[in-house]
């Protein structure tokens, strides 16, 4: 049931992504037509060089601010999603357990574990399809800012620092700091949850490995973009998802269970040596 839950979100951004990029990288401009090409592609293009008059025609800055406050005016729907997915990982050990008890793979069994579930979920105030819903809403946005930079020729003609933005990076600085701080998001979020697997530890080291490969082929004006999306997403999981905070807490709040059991232990030991003499 949850796995189907998840494969069937990712089909649908899948399917999102593929509707609006229309598998066009094609330059935009203003006369170019559409909903998605000429109102929501050309304004972001046009609020990126807007930025970059105001750090002298820079369009390097123009990206990094724009990136900036996209990410921003982003950030509640990804508090949303971190506090819901939280919630979710926190329930993994009673939901693993419901599934052993649960095994038996009849129609009756199964419908009685989903049953338990949704019990589970409801007391614990979690929505498991709530966490995929931001992710929904934000991608149409993070991909227009892609498209924005893919598609403008105008974007691509300027230089930053020691690259030209039409142009990989002669260096491979931008790859490997990209990949460097998808690797630092991926690790801060997996060391918050109680329980790991190996599909989690794939991702963590498989993502980074395909952003170098492919940043190192892409325009130095994308590079840039990801690697300014990225640092952000560190900062972002220190804020909402610190995995030290987090896990502190977490075992002050085993210790005050297991404190709490020893002491119930204790009275029940001394209560029964009353109960002898």
């Amino acid at each position: 049931m949850k796995k189907g839950k998840r494969i069937l979100t990712l089909l649908s951004v899948m399917g999102l992504v593929f509707i609006l990029s229309g598998c066009s990288t094609s330059t935009v401009t203003e006369n170019s037509s559409g909903i998605w090409d000429h109102y929501i592609i050309w304004n972001f293009i046009q609020a990126i060089q807007f930025l970059s008059r105001l750090f002298g025609n820079s369009y390097g800055w123009g990206i990094i601010i724009f990136t900036i406050i996209i990410r921003v005016i982003l950030l509640p729907l990804m508090f949303y999603q971190t506090k819901s997915m939280r919630k979710t990982a926190e329930l993994q050990p009673k939901l693993k357990a419901l599934q052993k008890k649960y095994s038996t793979k009849d129609a009756e069994t199964q419908a009685k574990l989903r049953e338990e579930q949704q019990k589970l979920y409801a007391q614990a105030g979690v929505n498991p399809v709530a966490g995929c819903l931001p992710l929904v809403v934000q991608m149409p946005i993070l991909i227009a800012l892609y498209q924005a930079i893919l598609r403008s020729q105008a974007l691509k003609t300027g230089s930053f620092l020691w690259m030209q933005l039409g142009e990989r990076d002669a260096l491979f600085v931008l790859p490997i700091l990209a990949a460097i701080f998808t690797f630092a998001t991926s690790k801060l979020s997996v060391m918050s949850q109680p329980e790991q697997n190996g599909m989690t530890a794939a991702m963590t080291y498989g993502m980074p490995i395909f952003i170098l490969f492919t940043a190192i082929s892409l325009p130095s004006a994308l590079s840039l973009y990801w690697v300014v999306g990225n640092a952000f997403s560190v900062l972002q999981t220190l804020l909402l998802n610190n995995p030290f905070k987090i896990n502190k807490e977490r075992e002050e709040k085993e210790q005050a269970q297991r404190s709490r059991k020893k002491a119930l232990e204790k009275a029940k030991r001394k209560a029964y040596k009353g109960k002898r003499k």
